[in-house]
């Protein structure tokens, strides 16, 4: 159903978690500011996705749905209150499938699943298990009649924010080097590759090719990248807390970044930095780094892959017989495509 433009005023966006998720759903806020230029635009997430809307352009203001601090009758009123014209459900769920029918919207977008199709009047059809997440967002736009003019996930930081990680790179001598992110963090723990392996690799990436690794983190992770250097023969960097926009530039001033499938890894393809994905559990058609220069590597062989558990039942094979020979390979595959060796 094509909605008709002209009378649509005020719009929602709803993607609620996690961080890599909803940097995914920012492919939709440039072409709904193209199609409705004069429209003030809303997006509706929880804490942890704050920072990756913020500079957004096409977004004039993030809601924040604090689970501490309100409760969901609270949050049907909020989004009640600011009489939207149009809410585009992202997330789906049961909870946002309930705001959306409340929000008093005339036109009310979500898909296809389960015990919600009462709540949209416009319904896409969930292709999440056949294309990437990205046009999985993009189908709401196109049952919209939206089209679809730009592909790209938005992500924005400050001159500030480049200034803070230039200085800490110059402080800690690293300017200039050729550096590797490495990034071991992972939702869940199916999808996280050893300790012991990331420290071996980058071992090896330091005698190869003479890297420089950082060792990035966030809230919670510091004792394990602490732990990893404290694996390893040879030196690495770990810096200090930064926020996700202060990440984002660390991660553009690697030449490349090696990661498992977290928020951190697409924000490294967001920024443009060539990425290896370290896929198990998850299928990287539908959730790896996006873009055309990234690679991923798996174990291959294994009929399990893809299964999407958070817990596994048969000893996490995956990850825990991928070898430190394979990701090194499929390392040197990556430095060769995009041509990011170090001369």
């Amino acid at each position: 159903m094509v909605v008709d433009r002209s009378a649509i005023g005020r719009i929602l966006i709803i993607k609620l978690r996690a961080v890599g998720d909803v940097l995914l759903s920012t492919v939709v806020t440039k072409n709904l500011r193209l199609a409705f230029p004069d429209a003030h635009i809303d997006f509706l997430t929880e804490p942890p996705g704050v920072d990756i809307l913020r500079g957004n352009p096409h977004v004039d203001q993030t809601l924040v749905y604090d689970r501490s601090r309100m409760t969901g009758l609270g949050l049907i009123r909020l989004v009640r209150s600011r009489k939207y014209d149009l809410v585009i459900d992202l997330f789906a769920n049961p909870r946002t499938a309930l705001v959306t029918r409340l929000s008093g919207a005339a036109h009310r977008v979500g898909y296809r699943f389960r015990g919600r199709t009462y709540a949209y009047n416009h319904v896409a059809e969930p292709r999440g298990s056949q294309v990437h997440n990205t046009q999985f967002n993009l189908d709401a736009l196109e049952t919209l009649g939206i089209p679809i003019e730009d592909r790209n996930v938005h992500l924005y930081f400050s001159r500030q924010d480049e200034s803070y990680v230039d200085e800490f790179l110059a402080r800690v001598q690293l300017s200039g080097r050729f550096c590797v992110g490495l990034n071991t963090s992972g939702g869940w723990y199916t999808k996280r590759w050893g300790a012991d392996k990331f420290g071996g690799l980058a071992d090896r990436l330091i005698d190869r090719y003479g890297a420089a690794i950082i060792l990035t983190w966030g809230p919670g992770q510091l004792a394990d990248v602490e732990h990893i250097r404290s694996m390893m023969k040879r030196e690495a960097c770990v810096p200090p807390a930064t926020t996700l926009q202060q990440l984002a530039v660390l991660l553009k001033r690697c030449a490349i970044v090696v990661s498992n499938d977290s928020g951190p890894m697409h924000i490294a393809a967001a920024v443009g930095t060539p990425v290896l994905g370290i896929y198990g559990p998850t299928n990287p058609q539908l959730q790896g780094p996006y873009g055309s220069k990234h690679l991923v590597v798996r174990n291959e062989g294994l009929d399990c892959l893809g299964c999407n558990l958070t817990k596994c039942p048969i000893g996490h094979p995956c990850m825990l017989e991928l070898s430190v020979d394979a990701v090194m390979e499929a390392v040197e595959r990556l430095l060769a495509k995009t041509g990011r060796s170090p001369a």
